[in-house]
């Protein structure tokens, strides 16, 4: 089960083969809701990335994401590579933005 689960997985993250008894298109579509969902996470937590990415975020983020056979552990290391993926194309100037602390969001604290 565990080995026919990771096939399934590997076909909507990662472009592998689409298992058998699965519908093609249906694996496809969901496969590209998926990169839309990750490419909106990624652009809320690096705005810079999706700005830098201007209006090809979609075509940028996606050629980000057929680049690498998983997505990395979490959304903010996502975000952090698609910025670096970008910055490698030069599309995006400069260094990171300095990481903000949790406490520097609440009222009155910079």
């Amino acid at each position: 089960m565990a080995e026919a689960q990771g096939r399934v997985v590997a076909a909507l993250v990662a472009g592998a083969e689409v298992p058998e008894g699965f519908d093609l298109e249906r694996m496809r579509a969901q496969a590209v809701s998926l990169v839309s969902k990750r490419r909106a996470i990624v652009a809320r937590l690096r705005p810079d990335a999706a700005a830098a990415a201007g209006p090809d975020l979609a075509a940028e983020f996606a050629a980000y994401a057929r680049a690498r056979a998983t997505p990395p552990p979490g959304y903010r290391a996502d975000a952090d590579d698609f910025a670096a993926w970008l910055r490698e194309r030069g599309r995006m100037p400069g260094e990171p933005p300095p990481k903000r602390r949790w406490w520097s969001r609440l009222p009155g604290i910079r």
